[in-house]
């Protein structure tokens, strides 16, 4: 095991809570990030956490390598983690027990993973290819599911304790998500924890939990429960002192909030010596294991039913079958439409909540998701939308699926430095005509026969919100930008957007001033100059 992070309560470090935590520089312990969103080397999210880490020990908690997966695990995803981690330098790396992909299509959820023989050698192998990569050892955390499979052959502790001791990860154990599992499955939670080895556990973690008729639902989106406190409370009787992170990633609260929940677990904490060191424990033998290809088999079965209503279940163990696949099947369509609407709330606005709904399903069920991260889902909404069938009453619909879209990526487009005002008045005319100018990386060129750019404008709180566009069929050219951290959009008439083609395309400046003045000869350059110098349009 490395050298643990200090044994302080700690919370997930959310983007409603960035401008708090810049600002305030609050007292916690430390910070845990997905790692997913930080995937992108530039931009806000990537300048938020390399300003916080100054401050605050970082952990990276993993969702998306789905170490489980028999097919479809990708190395290219496991090389992004690699260079956020080298980038981030985290005190802790962390990712769950279960599978999420099949083939090339990615489910983009922590699913259930069968605990038998092969899914462990399976496990054993994936977790010593990803320490090798980050030349560090992992922690792994246990889930919370919904369902359990007829032919287990272990329980997950026994599960995790064997995992740990081959492969020399270590766990992070979930309080929460054994409570939700012992409500689930009848397993007992207590049990499970008196049979993980002290001194294999190197974080846990807390969080709310959602009672529903047929499950409890592990959504992070409400106070710990008493229980769950009960349950920690033993758990560091068992452990000892552990890094603890209190997590709630939907409704988020008030920082403050957050602040006085994790302020709870550092005062149990605190009662607490360190762990002591691991002490190996004898585990039954498992049962002989199943072959990977019929592992591999079991998985597509569940992915086929995920998206297919009529198709065959897999065999589970239990009551309750249907209704509890069911949900599986929402959180596919929910991460669909939330991805999506993230990307495209213009869209979603047009549309409305219900309408956009079915798109996403629809979509995804066309263009399932083939990366890991959720970021790049959206990257052929605007196609979808010039085929789908049902948008006839909203023909601008694509292009302003194709801004949203330029907009999204600006978000995450490279950091760069734009042409300093100085710089151009420093060269003189006959220079500044053969001079070639690039435009910065988040600047997208667009061309529409549609007033999309004053339409987006007209959903942008501050921008002219309400002021919609009287005369929507007319050609219109947009060029969206990001002079610092936030993406704009600017509309732009033909001749600008000419010159700023021509630019792009590695003509001199000379060349795209005579496409501007080709479209207009009143074209205003001192006007167009002083706005693309504010908007950092231009790079050397």
């Amino acid at each position: 095991m490395p050298q643990p992070i200090q044994a302080l309560a700690g919370v997930g470090l959310r983007a409603a809570h960035y401008r708090d935590f810049l600002a305030r520089r609050p007292k916690v312990g430390w910070l845990e990030v997905h790692t997913e969103n930080y995937l992108q080397p530039s931009g806000w999210d990537s300048h938020v956490l390399q300003a916080l880490r100054q401050d605050y020990p970082l952990s990276l908690h993993g969702v998306g390598l789905g170490l489980g997966s028999a097919r479809g695990f990708s190395e290219a995803h496991l090389q992004r983690v690699r260079a956020v981690v080298e980038r981030v330098e985290p005190i802790l790396v962390s990712e769950h027990l279960s599978w999420g992909a099949v083939a090339q299509q990615q489910l983009n959820d922590l699913l259930p993973l069968a605990l038998n023989g092969a899914a462990l050698d399976l496990l054993c192998a994936r977790v010593g290819r990803v320490q090798d990569v980050l030349k560090r050892p992992i922690l792994l955390e246990n889930v919370s599911t919904y369902l359990r499979f007829a032919d287990d052959a272990m329980s997950e502790a026994q599960f995790l304790t064997e995992l740990a001791r081959r492969s020399g990860c270590g766990l992070l154990l979930d309080i929460n998500n054994l409570y939700v599992n012992q409500c689930n499955h009848g397993e007992d939670a207590m049990t499970a924890m008196q049979s993980i080895a002290p001194g294999s556990v190197g974080e846990l973690h807390l969080g709310g939990h959602l009672l529903t008729p047929h499950a409890v639902i592990d959504h992070h989106g409400a106070a710990v429960a008493e229980p769950v406190w009960d349950l920690y409370a033993a758990a560091l009787l068992r452990f000892g002192a552990i890094p603890t992170l209190v997590e709630w990633d939907t409704d988020l609260p008030p920082l403050d909030i957050l602040l006085d929940e994790a302020g709870k677990a550092q005062a149990m904490l605190a009662r607490h010596a360190p762990p002591t060191p691991w002490q190996e424990t004898a585990l039954p033998s498992p049962s002989p294991p199943m072959s990977l290809d019929a592992l591999a088999a079991g998985q597509q079965t569940f992915a086929t039913a995920l998206l297919d209503t009529v198709a065959t279940l897999p065999s589970f163990a239990g009551a309750a079958v249907p209704q509890r696949f069911s949900l599986y099947r929402g959180n596919l369509s929910a991460a669909w439409r939330r991805t999506l609407g993230h990307a495209y709330p213009v869209v979603l606005a047009l549309v409305g909540e219900d309408f956009f709904g079915g798109l996403a399903r629809a979509y995804g069920r066309q263009y399932p998701s083939d990366s890991a991260d959720l970021n790049q889902f959206g990257d052929r909404f605007a196609d979808f939308l010039a085929t789908f069938p049902h948008i006839s009453d909203l023909p601008y619909l694509p292009d302003m699926a194709r801004l949203e879209w330029a907009v999204h990526l600006a978000h995450y487009a490279a950091d760069a430095q734009g042409l300093a005002p100085e710089a151009l008045a420093a060269l003189h005319p006959d220079q500044l005509e053969a001079r070639r100018f690039s435009l910065h990386p988040a600047c997208v060129l667009l061309a529409s026969d549609w007033q999309v750019a004053a339409l987006w404008q007209a959903h942008q709180e501050g921008e002219g919100q309400g002021m919609f566009p009287q005369d929507l069929p007319a050609a219109s050219c947009a060029l969206v930008c990001r002079p610092r951290w936030k993406a704009q959009v600017l509309v732009v008439d033909a001749a600008a957007h000419a010159a700023l083609l021509a630019l792009q395309r590695g003509q001199t400046f000379g060349a795209a001033l005579d496409a501007a003045f080709g479209l207009d000869p009143a074209f205003d350059l001192a006007a167009h100059l002083r706005q693309w110098l504010a908007h950092a349009v231009l790079m050397a």
